[in-house]
């Protein structure tokens, strides 16, 4: 019986040649990680991840981002956590929180909101759960077929390809920026998309944080080796971030759908 091969993506990772937050071209190699044992691994990307500190800001970002062919096998595939289904339903109470503190921060809580990658959908069916017009965005056809089987507006598009004139009242994008290859024209986008009185929603792992800390004495570290993610931020460079791009961070949290993660909810400065 003959086995099949599977071959590697040529160039699957599109080097940095600069910080893609400050544009510094000075940095510093930090460690490499092994990502084959993520769930979303296939033998066709790249085993490690080579991570990289910033000479000129600090902030820590892989070596590189995925081509189109490689996010096709990425997207091609998706984890339990992904997709609409059970998680819906387990993390209603935890997206309880999140609409509970952004609705504090506005003052408001009504409105229009735009969930970006909303993957199981928790957060996108608690918001209208609590009254708010939804609307939400994925790459993954699978999570976007299922929520608009489930009535939804759900759309199969990137941030950046959003562009309604009608506008939001929030924006939310739980553990969504560190996926992103250039943050910050997505946050600038998401500003841009805002009405006036609206807020920001973001969750990430928080490299400043002693439980990120406490991870890494232990050895335990499952951040290094994300396939999807090319940043690893700290709280410190995530509130400079969002100053630079017009926003005041005004509440923090700590999540408690991953470990070391934070929440942070933002509006934009007039």
């Amino acid at each position: 019986m003959q086995t099949s091969q599977v071959t590697a993506i040529a160039d699957a990772r599109i080097p940095f040649e600069a910080c893609p937050l400050c544009g510094v071209a000075d940095a510093e190699e930090i460690g490499v990680a092994s990502c084959t044992s993520h769930p979303l691994y296939r033998a066709e990307l790249p085993p490690t991840i080579r991570w990289i500190r910033c000479d000129g800001c600090g902030h820590v970002f892989a070596d590189g981002y995925f081509s189109d062919a490689a996010l096709a096998i990425v997207f091609g595939n998706a984890h339990a956590l992904q997709l609409p289904g059970r998680e819906t339903l387990h993390g209603r109470g935890v997206a309880a929180k999140i609409v509970e503190d952004v609705s504090h921060a506005r003052g408001r809580w009504e409105g229009r909101w735009l969930e970006v990658g909303f993957g199981s959908g928790a957060l996108l069916t608690t918001a209208a759960e609590f009254g708010y017009d939804v609307v939400g965005l994925d790459l993954r056809e699978q999570s976007v077929v299922k929520m608009r089987e489930l009535g939804f507006d759900a759309r199969r598009a990137d941030l950046l390809a959003c562009d309604e004139d009608a506008g939001f009242d929030v924006v939310s994008m739980a553990d969504v920026l560190e996926h992103m290859p250039y943050p910050k024209p997505a946050l600038v986008h998401a500003r841009k998309l805002l009405r006036p009185g609206g807020a920001l929603f973001l969750s990430m792992p928080n490299m400043d944080a002693f439980a990120w800390q406490e991870l890494e004495r232990q050895k335990k570290n499952p951040y290094w080796g994300e396939l999807e993610h090319f940043h690893n931020f700290g709280r410190s460079r995530l509130h400079a971030l969002l100053r630079e791009t017009g926003f005041e961070p005004c509440r923090y949290g700590i999540s408690q759908r991953y470990h070391a993660c934070m929440e942070i909810v933002a509006k934009p400065v007039l």
